[in-house]
């Protein structure tokens, strides 16, 4: 009772060789800038949903002084 083993995925298919783009080598200093260019994007996506969240604590700290008031 083992599952089937799918054959038909094989490395050298006529599909999957026109699709894979060829390795081409990198410099570490192009690494490295890459690599900041991602920490940017991620940094400025937590940002985002930083500011988001503090908005969201600013309307809640209004609702509880108003509650606290009544």
């Amino acid at each position: 009772m083992t599952p089937e083993k799918k054959t038909d995925q094989s490395p050298s298919s006529p599909a999957l060789a026109h699709a894979r783009k060829a390795w081409t080598p990198r410099s570490p200093v192009q690494v490295v800038l890459d690599q900041i260019g991602k920490q940017e994007k991620k940094v400025a996506e937590l940002q985002k949903d930083l500011d988001t969240e503090k908005t969201t604590l600013t309307k809640l700290l209004q609702a509880k002084k108003i509650l606290e008031s009544t």
